[in-house]
């Protein structure tokens, strides 16, 4: 991640709002797609939030929420929202 950048917080009923449109490359951390299976764990098995960081087409962004499933593209978060995951920087737990 980033370090000299501050994501702005949202709230995770935001993200249909927001505009994924650019085609940009992201630096992505290396183990992204693990710590997405170890969210997804955390919150179907103890309904844990995690911070996902992530860029939409405005800069970077941080949601706090739980992830419910993902996919070879998106992952679901509670509520039916969905993010792609060629956006997401980074997941903390």
């Amino acid at each position: 991640m980033q370090a000299s950048l501050t994501p702005e917080l949202i709230e995770k009923e935001l993200i249909s709002t927001l505009s994924f449109e650019k085609k940009d490359k992201i630096e992505q951390h290396p183990n992204l797609m693990e710590q997405i299976k170890n969210a997804t764990r955390l919150g179907n098995a103890y309904h844990t939030k995690v911070s996902i960081y992530f860029n939409d087409d405005l800069g970077l962004k941080r949601v706090d929420t739980t992830i419910w499933a993902f996919g070879a593209k998106y992952i679901c978060l509670k509520g039916g929202v969905w993010l792609p995951i060629s956006r997401i920087v980074e997941i903390k737990s």
